[in-house]
């Protein structure tokens, strides 16, 4: 699995992700909040699955 996900795309998923896991485990948006695990995941691995499959790449070239 070779990164696809980039720092600013990386820490917007994890961002993201623990807000709506937060939000869920509160009660203020209900248990479809705890899908946040999908974006937190994929942004403390560095790989998207759908990126891979369909070529998008938003790390910096080396």
């Amino acid at each position: 699995m070779t990164k696809n996900v980039g720092s600013i795309d990386r820490t917007l998923r994890i961002v993201v992700g623990l807000a709506l896991i937060a939000a869920a485990a509160t009660g203020t948006i209900g248990v479809w909040g705890y899908v946040g695990v999908v974006p937190l995941l994929t942004g403390l691995m560095g790989w998207c699955p759908p990126y891979a499959i369909l070529g998008f790449n938003t790390c910096k070239t080396k």
